[in-house]
This record gives C-alpha cells, sequence and structure tokens, in this order.
C-alpha cells in the first residue's frame, strides 16, 4: 500500500504521466501474477544506486570515526531496499524504447502518479513509497541522510534523461531477505491507463498482444507507436 512520506518529492499533479518499458515476458509475468516486479537496489546497472555523493559521503565518514557500525549500516542498506522505476513524460521516448527493450517485441505501459499510488495494495510485511529522483553532481552536491530513502532518491546528473519516478519499499525491519528483488501486489487495471507496442514491431506482434489480453480477461487500450507514424510531404 502506498504510504505517503512527507519527505519525498513527488510531481505537483497526479495526473502526471509515466511509463514502464518492458518485453513481452515481463509484461505477461505482471498480468498474470498481478504482481510488479522489484529490483535489489544495488541490482542495478548503475553502481552508485544507493550511495551518497562526496561531501556526504565525508560527513557519515567523521560521524563513523567512534561508531563504525553506523557506516557500516549504510553499505549494507542497499540490499534492504527494493525499487521499480517509471519514466516522467507526456509523450514516447525514442531512447526509453531503444534502452530498456531489446527487440522489436517490446511494450511500454502508460499511467500516472495517480494511478501508481492507487494500484498499490496492502501488504502484510512491507510498504510503498513513491519519490521523484533527483539529479545532482556527486563531487559537489549534498545529499541530506536524514531520512533513509534519500539515497535512493538520488542519481548523477549524467542519468537526468530518465526523469524517474520510483516505488521503493524497505525491508529491513522485517527480517527478509532479497535476491534479485520481490514482487508486490497491484492492481492491474488501476496500474495500466494504456499499452503501447514497439514502433518498430509487426502487425503479427500487435494481433497477439490483442489476443494474448483477451484470453487473460483485460480490455486495456492499446495504441499504435506515435514513432510509427507516417511520414507527410
Amino acid at each position: 500500500m502506498y504510504i505517503n512520506n512527507p519527505n519525498i518529492k513527488l510531481p505537483a499533479e497526479p495526473d502526471t504521466i509515466v511509463w514502464k518499458y518492458l518485453d513481452l515476458s515481463k509484461f505477461l509475468d505482471l498480468l498474470m501474477s498481478r504482481k510488479l516486479f522489484m529490483s535489489r537496489s544495488d541490482k542495478f546497472e548503475d553502481q552508485y544506486e544507493g550511495t551518497f555523493s562526496e561531501p556526504t559521503y565525508d560527513e557519515i565518514k567523521r560521524l563513523s570515526t567512534d561508531n563504525p557500525d553506523f557506516l557500516q549500516y549504510y553499505k549494507t542498506h542497499r540490499e534492504k531496499v527494493a525499487i521499480s522505476s517509471w519514466h516522467i513524460n507526456e509523450y514516447e521516448s525514442f531512447a526509453m524504447w531503444q534502452i530498456f527493450t531489446q527487440n522489436s517485441e517490446g511494450l511500454a505501459i502508460q499511467s500516472t502518479v495517480g494511478r501508481l499510488q492507487k494500484a498499490l495494495q496492502p501488504e502484510s510485511n512491507y510498504k510503498q513509497y513513491i519519490g521523484e529522483v533527483n539529479y545532482i553532481d556527486y563531487k559537489k552536491e549534498y545529499i541530506p541522510f536524514d531520512d533513509m530513502f534519500f539515497p535512493f532518491l538520488f542519481k548523477r546528473k549524467s542519468f537526468q534523461y530518465e526523469r524517474e519516478v520510483r516505488i521503493i519499499t524497505d525491508v529491513t525491519q522485517n527480517d527478509i531477505i532479497l535476491n534479485d528483488g520481490l514482487k508486490i501486489n497491484v492492481a492491474i487495471e488501476e496500474l495500466i491507463e494504456k499499452i503501447y507496442i514497439h514502433p518498430k514491431s509487426e502487425n503479427w506482434y500487435k494481433n497477439l498482444v490483442i489476443e494474448l489480453l483477451q484470453q487473460l480477461g483485460f480490455d486495456f487500450t492499446i495504441e499504435k507507436s506515435d514513432l510509427k507514424s507516417d511520414i507527410l510531404i
């Protein structure tokens, strides 16, 4: 279930459009399980994920002089945090198609921040939070650490093209071991507003997606990618 945290920034408008780009197998897993996969934070490609900027790290080291467990806690905390990443954009992103779908058989889920909040279902062992990522200079700028989620809501400026909103879960207090991540319960019909088919996909693939959705009992709007529109001369 989504829990509001006043320390975590969100887009001002709940109708802010967000996207998740994924391949067909992950999409079907989402539909069939009605669970959203969240990756363990230290499994992301960015090695700085969940870490601190240099000014913040220097301060934490000073505070850890007489309490080494303080620093060690932050180092291992990444193993207890799971993240689902969504891309803020009013329109499709060619770059996101390229990065997150390996072939022409990918899909994109269109949703909104408000839909994400409503789609998260109650869990017995952990809670979900949603926050917008800040992009900063890790050599110069400071990341506050008065909230345990802050290291996971800052990234280096070189990643600012991601324009990311994140669903975040922390299982530290629940004695849960995360391997690659965990799956959380979601209301699929609330989560998904529209589905976009990869711009390079052929008609048979779109028909396959439509047939699979019908067999699974879903009736989502399926859009043709705007990137595949005919050119006008």
